[in-house]
């Protein structure tokens, strides 16, 4: 990106927002803090973000409703901070439009390679577009609905392939299961969850001894895929 990235962080507890605003200043990002909902949502409309780090239990107006109101107006990338206990509000801010997670207590680290992550994918697809994806170990040759990883050729089916160029589309970014079902098979395909299980194996196995490591699960919500190995971690 050109510039500093501007970062919105949305959390009513205020040692996690000092916190998150020191670790995160240190990278020259432009940062500003809010500590509800309904105050972060004013101030996303007035200072348009590159990226927004928001808690799910807030005052005023809760994670998930500030995903859905972000995203009938911005795509801007959203990770949100969850504790262990609530994996169907993280499930239903993922749905709602959110693009990552980081489970309470987190690494600061480890949250730190999620923003540069997801401020990378907004780099690749304000890129001009070309007829081939290259992104990690892999380049993808979409007229040609070709793959190969690391110089090495690897054959998919037709169904194989778009569910790794979606997945590639959306590198280091958490999908759920509805959504990975929604975007290659359709709509009507949404509660058929064997579908995609299926087929993450295959693709998996196709990918070789370091397929579950470019394909991760995330359990009860669905996966995250890893384009390079080198930037792999565990969760």
């Amino acid at each position: 990106m050109n510039g500093s990235a501007k970062i919105l962080i949305i959390d009513d507890e205020r040692q996690i927002l000092r916190t998150l605003q020191t670790a995160l200043a240190t990278h020259d990002y432009e940062i500003r803090g809010a500590g509800n909902g309904l105050d972060g949502l004013i101030l996303f409309r007035e200072w348009r973000p590159d990226l927004v780090i928001t808690d799910l239990s807030m005052p005023e107006m809760s994670g998930v409703e500030l995903c859905r109101e972000i995203r009938a107006v911005a795509e801007t990338p959203i990770i949100v901070l969850s504790v262990r206990n609530q994996e169907g509000a993280k499930v239903a801010a993922l749905d709602a439009g959110a693009d990552d997670y980081v489970t309470k207590p987190f690494n600061v680290q480890e949250l730190k390679a999620r923003v540069r992550a997801q401020l990378r994918r907004i780099s690749t697809q304000q890129a001009p577009a070309t007829q081939s994806v290259h992104v990690g170990d892999f380049e993808i040759d979409v007229p040609q609905h070709r793959v190969s990883v690391r110089g090495e050729d690897v054959h998919l089916t037709p169904k194989q392939f778009d569910l790794l160029l979606y997945m590639a589309h959306h590198d280091g970014q958490v999908l759920t299961h509805r959504a990975l079902l929604k975007a290659v098979w359709g709509a009507s395909a949404t509660e058929q969850p064997e579908y995609l299980r299926v087929a993450i194996g295959q693709l998996r196995k196709k990918l070789g001894e370091n397929g579950n490591s470019y394909i991760l699960t995330e359990p009860w919500v669905g996966y995250r895929f890893c384009a390079k190995l080198e930037t792999t971690q565990a969760l």
